[in-house]
């Protein structure tokens, strides 16, 4: 068994047909049949069920499907691994971010170009479910978020670099005033409003942590909408709708013309933030040296 024929058997396990598998690998049905023979003449097992119209795959075959996918990947890595011990920094690199850490990324960005010009980006953003599946996927090789991150996969897959935490504000319409003349709000006075939460069927963490803050001080929020996105929250409280608690940073992605952001007087809440990455995976040496630059 090698590497050509894991591939082979990987076109052929997706595809559910040869015919199909030959085609995506630009080659004839019958020595790729002959191939498929022979991986399970060397396993002494049955990878294929044949009975249906389609190619299933019997136990021993999704294992091997499992297992020749950690394999093909672990074989890609390496050999990136090893064709950047020569080079420079160059090429893409990929991005994941939460919409309320995306203003961590241009101060950072810019200073990387200055180092690093070859290198270009693609930024992808999303909540914490779908920003691991683009993770596990190798579609992007970083993710800043709130912590904890809460993704799909087993928090062990994960390497986490904490980055220094971001105080939360109070966010209300321009055209509301608090009574008191003082430039920040204290929670008892926010609960009188109707509040604007955070939180989608993935992610529950910041509304979890923020009605937690408010039971801390004996109070509940009125919560009038959950929403799933930052950017939609923004949009309810410009239009009057509601108030909400977001980390200070969030601020700086969205204009304050209709809004107002206020310190909370009597309390010190911060949100965590950090930065992600697959466990015990190749990252690129552009990935590393863009993670410096949230370090220096």
């Amino acid at each position: 068994m090698d590497i050509r024929q894991l591939r082979y058997f990987l076109a052929v396990a997706e595809e559910g047909q040869v015919t199909g598998a030959a085609k995506r690998l630009n080659m004839e049905q019958p020595p790729l049949s002959r191939q498929m023979k022979l991986l399970e003449q060397e396993m002494n097992v049955t990878l294929f069920d044949r009975s249906g119209k389609r190619l299933t795959l019997t136990h021993a075959g999704e294992l091997l499907r499992q297992r020749a996918e950690l394999l093909l990947q672990q074989f890609q890595e390496t050999v990136k691994e090893v064709q950047e011990l020569d080079e420079g920094i160059r090429g893409v690199l990929s991005v994941g971010s939460v919409v309320s850490c995306v203003s961590l990324l241009p101060p950072r960005i810019e200073r990387f170009r200055g180092k690093y010009p070859e290198v270009t980006f693609k930024i992808r953003e999303g909540d914490h479910f779908l920003l691991g599946e683009q993770l596990e996927k190798r579609n992007i090789e970083l993710v800043i978020a709130r912590l904890p991150f809460e993704a799909a996969g087993v928090p062990e897959h994960y390497d986490v670099l904490p980055l220094p935490p971001d105080p939360y504000v109070a966010i209300l319409p321009g055209s509301w005033r608090p009574p008191s003349p003082e430039p920040g709000l204290d929670l008892r006075e926010l609960a009188k409003y109707p509040f604007i939460t955070l939180k989608s069927d993935q992610t529950t963490g910041m509304h979890a942590a923020v009605v937690k803050e408010f039971h801390r001080f004996g109070l509940t929020p009125r919560i009038l909408c959950e929403c799933s996105s930052v950017s939609i929250i923004i949009a309810l409280v410009t239009a009057g709708i509601g108030a909400t608690i977001l980390p200070k940073s969030v601020t700086a992605s969205f204009p304050l013309a209709s809004i107002a952001a206020y310190e909370l007087t009597d309390s010190d809440f911060r949100s965590e933030v950090g930065i992600v990455w697959l466990k015990d995976r190749f990252l690129s040496k552009r990935a590393r040296r863009f993670i410096d630059m949230f370090v220096d």
